[in-house]
């Protein structure tokens, strides 16, 4: 018996072929009327691969009704209503571990880029302003900052110990104090944003749309940066724009946005935001993990057991 699985966004390659030698594979995003596509082939599909910011809906699942297991190539279960997988007993699987150190470098990396203004300094030398010698302002150093983490899960947590090796002070806020950590417990994001040099977002978004709000931003302050590596949908991007615009922020390194792929095209003027495509674990060696526990996880589901990673019963 041949599986199907339905490709909500393109995969590696390397995953691309190995579910091609073991499945059937649907590809959602080829078709222009999706939902008409999968009344043709919906009722045959038992599993699903998407990303953590793809997800999917409970309208697109409803049309599968052989389903069986929602694998998420990423960490991110905010954009599948578990509620509803769990009452059709559905597994929803993740890829956990395997990008904490990927993303949470990248976050050291956008704070580092956006206070030393690597980025800037990139374009002062290919548009030749160096041999002009116009001014460049001077940077904003990095070691020793006051890092304030929204989320200490395990990105948190490597972010952290990255930051602390740069000699950064380092406290968080989360849903509790966390009694293995050496780092100040803060329960409350207004305050944190206040005592903090650099707000680093790394939390779930289940339930936090928008906490990173025009009240935030004035707390974090003229001098503060905001760095997310999270979910876009943790910041109201209409205020960081006009945070930046207003200069009540230093600046900030955004991996991740509301409505991807479209960015706010107020932020793209800014020379002290440094933006990125989402691809916090865009390496070879993370994506390569990722697609195993993929595979993984689906073989488990077909055979009749609980995928390892899966975050519903």
């Amino acid at each position: 018996m041949t599986f199907e699985v339905l490709l909500i966004n393109p995969v590696i390659p390397m995953l691309d072929e190995a579910l091609r030698a073991r499945y059937t594979v649907h590809r959602l995003y080829e078709h222009a009327d999706k939902q008409g596509w999968l009344r043709e082939v919906g009722a045959n599909i038992e599993g699903v691969v998407t990303g953590g910011a793809s997800g999917i809906d409970n309208d697109t699942m409803s049309r599968l009704p052989k389903l069986r297991i929602v694998a998420i190539n990423g960490i991110g279960t905010d954009a599948v209503d578990l509620d509803y997988a769990r009452a059709r007993g559905i597994h929803v699987s993740t890829t956990p571990g395997v990008l904490t150190d990927d993303v949470a470098d990248l976050a050291i990396g956008l704070l580092l880029a956006a206070t030393r203004g690597l980025c800037t300094g990139d374009r002062y030398v290919r548009d030749g302003q160096w041999v002009a010698k116009a001014p460049l302002p001077l940077a904003r150093k990095f070691s020793g900052m006051k890092l304030g983490i929204v989320g200490l899960g395990r990105v948190g947590r490597a972010i952290a110990a990255r930051a602390a090796a740069f000699n950064c002070e380092i406290a968080y806020t989360d849903l509790r104090a966390m009694s293995d950590v050496p780092y100040r417990f803060v329960d409350d994001l207004h305050t944190l944003a206040s005592q903090s040099d650099a707000l680093v977002l790394a939390a779930s978004a289940d339930n936090a749309q928008g906490i990173v709000d025009a009240r935030i931003l004035d707390a974090l302050g003229r001098d503060g940066w905001l760095i997310n590596v999270a979910r876009g949908k943790l910041v109201n991007e209409t205020d960081l724009v006009q945070a930046l615009a207003d200069k009540r922020i230093a600046g900030a390194g955004l991996d991740v946005f509301v409505d991807e792929p479209n960015v706010p095209a107020g932020l793209l003027s800014f020379p002290n935001v440094v933006l990125q495509p989402h691809r916090a674990s865009a390496t070879v060696q993370t994506r390569e993990a990722m697609a195993a526990i993929v595979l993984e996880s689906l073989e488990a589901s077909f055979a009749g057991r609980r995928p390892e990673t899966s975050v519903t019963p």
